[in-house]
C-alpha cells in the first residue's frame, strides 16, 4: 500500500470536518430507545475512535476486519481463546519470550499443547502438523535472531490439517509484508512498536482473513474486554499516518548497521535479512518487498552475559531499553531482558546466546549510529585491555 493510500485511509470527521480523528472519550452512548442506537451503545462494545483505527489497520493489512486491544500480549491471548482443550498449536522455536510465557504458564495448564519448531524449513513443520494442530504461530521475522519463514508454503501445510495460521507481523509491519495476502487467516501486532512508532503507547492490534473469523474475534474482544482506550487509539492512529516514511528510514538505517557490523573484528554473527548471507534471505527479499526492518541483531565473539552488558551499558544514542520500533534507536540484551522467562536451554537451542545484542534502528542519520557503535566498540576493548594488562 502507498503512503498515499494509508494517509488518506484515515478520515476526516464528517460531522466537524476535523483532519484528525476525534477523541470519543465517553463510557457510554445515549440511544434512541432500547436496543436503538447509531452502532454505539457502551465503549468496551464500540467506540467511535477505536473503529476508526481497526477499519484502518485492517485496510492496512488487506483483511476482513481489524481489532483494537491494550496490549500485543491481550491480542495474542485473544486469539488463543479460539482454542479449546486438546488442541495443539506449533509455534516458531524463536519466539517472543512474553508469548512463550503466555503460551506455556497460561494454556497449556488449560490442555492446550505447544510444539516449538524451526519453522525456517517448512519440512520441519510437514513433520509435525497432526489432526489436532488447530493454530501455526510463526513471527517472521523473528525475535531477536530475524528467523525468516515461507508464509506461502506454510499456509498451504496449514490447509492441509484445517489449521488457522496466525503471523505476528511485526518485525516486518504491513509496510514490508502483508502476510493475508500470502495465505495467513490471522495477523497479530504489537501497535506499540512501528505503528505507534514513538515509544509513547501500548497497544495490540489482530487483522482477520475471513467475516467468520472477525465474528469469533469482535465475541471475544467484547467478553473478555481487553480493549485499547480512546486516546490510545487516537496516537495509534496519528503514528499510521507517518509508518511509510519511518519504516523505510529505519530500514535503511539497518541496513548500513549490519553492513558494518558483518566487518568487525569484534563480532561473531550478525543477524539481519538484508545480509545475503542470512537463511532465507531470498524469500524475506519477496516476502517483505525488499524491506528487511529496523531490527539488527548480533553476538559478540566474547560470547558471555559479562561481555554483553559491557556493550549495552556504554552507548550513547542507542538506549538502554525494552521494545522497538521506535523514532529512537533502542538496544536490548535479550537474555536478559525481553526473553528471560524462556529457560536459558531454550533460548540458546533457538540461537539467542549469552552474549546475543538486539538493536532497533530509529531514525536518526546512520553514520551517527554507526558512529556510536564504533566508540562503544573501542571503550569495550580498552576496558579489556586494561583488565587484561
Amino acid at each position: 500500500m502507498s503512503a498515499t493510500k494509508i494517509i488518506h485511509s484515515v478520515p476526516s470527521d464528517p460531522l466537524t470536518g476535523s483532519i484528525a480523528v476525534p477523541v470519543y472519550q465517553t463510557s457510554t452512548f445515549i440511544q434512541e430507545a432500547p436496543g436503538v442506537n447509531k452502532g454505539f451503545d457502551y465503549a468496551r462494545s464500540n467506540n467511535p475512535t477505536r473503529k476508526a483505527l481497526e477499519d484502518i489497520v485492517a485496510n492496512l493489512e488487506g483483511g476482513h476486519s481489524g481489532f483494537a486491544f491494550a496490549t500485543g500480549l491481550a491480542a495474542i491471548d485473544s486469539v488463543l481463546k479460539l482454542l479449546a482443550s486438546g488442541d495443539e498449536i506449533i509455534a516458531v522455536d524463536d519466539i517472543y519470550g512474553g508469548a512463550y510465557r503466555l503460551f506455556t504458564h497460561v494454556y497449556e495448564k488449560l490442555g492446550i499443547k505447544v510444539k516449538y519448531v524451526d519453522t525456517t524449513d517448512v519440512e520441519n513443520l510437514a513433520h509435525e502438523v497432526t489432526s489436532k494442530t488447530k493454530l501455526i504461530w510463526i513471527e517472521s521475522p523473528t525475535n531477536p535472531t530475524l528467523k525468516v519463514s515461507d508464509i506461502v508454503a506454510i499456509s498451504k501445510i496449514a490447509k492441509s490439517v484445517d489449521a488457522w495460521l496466525v503471523v505476528d507481523n511485526t518485525f516486518a509491519s504491513p509496510i514490508g509484508q502483508r502476510p493475508i495476502e500470502l495465505g495467513a487467516d490471522i495477523v497479530i501486532h504489537s501497535g506499540t512498536k512501528y505503528i505507534g512508532g514513538h515509544s509513547d503507547l501500548v497497544a495490540g492490534l489482530v487483522v482477520t482473513k475471513t467475516e467468520a473469523l472477525s465474528e469469533k474475534i469482535k465475541f471475544i474482544q467484547n467478553a473478555s474486554g481487553g480493549i485499547l482506550g480512546p486516546w490510545d487509539c487516537f496516537l495509534t492512529i496519528r503514528g499510521i499516518e507517518t509508518l511509510d516514511i519511518r519504516f523505510r528510514k529505519q530500514c535503511e538505517n539497518a541496513l548500513e548497521v549490519a553492513h558494518y557490523l558483518e566487518r568487525h573484528p569484534l563480532i561473531g554473527k550478525v543477524f539481519y535479512p538484508g545480509l545475503e548471507g542470512h537463511k532465507n534471505h531470498d524469500i524475506a527479499r519477496e516476502q517483505q518487498n525488499g524491506l528487511f526492518g529496523g531490527i539488527v541483531s548480533f553476538v559478540l565473539k566474547d560470547d558471555t552475559q559479562e561481555a554483553a552488558n559491557a556493550f549495552v551499558t556504554n552507548t550513547k544514542y542507542f538506549k538502554l531499553a525494552e521494545s522497538l520500533g521506535g523514532v529512537k534507536s533502542l538496544l536490548c540484551h535479550p537474555a536478559q531482558m525481553t526473553h528471560a522467562s524462556i529457560p536459558r536451554a531454550k533460548r540458546l537451542s533457538s540461537g539467542i546466546s549469552d552474549s546475543l545484542i538486539r538493536l532497533s534502528c530509529g531514525i536518526e542519520n546512520a553514520i551517527d549510529l554507526v558512529s556510536d557503535l564504533e566508540h562503544t566498540f573501542n571503550i569495550v576493548n580498552q576496558h579489556k585491555n586494561a583488565v587484561i594488562a
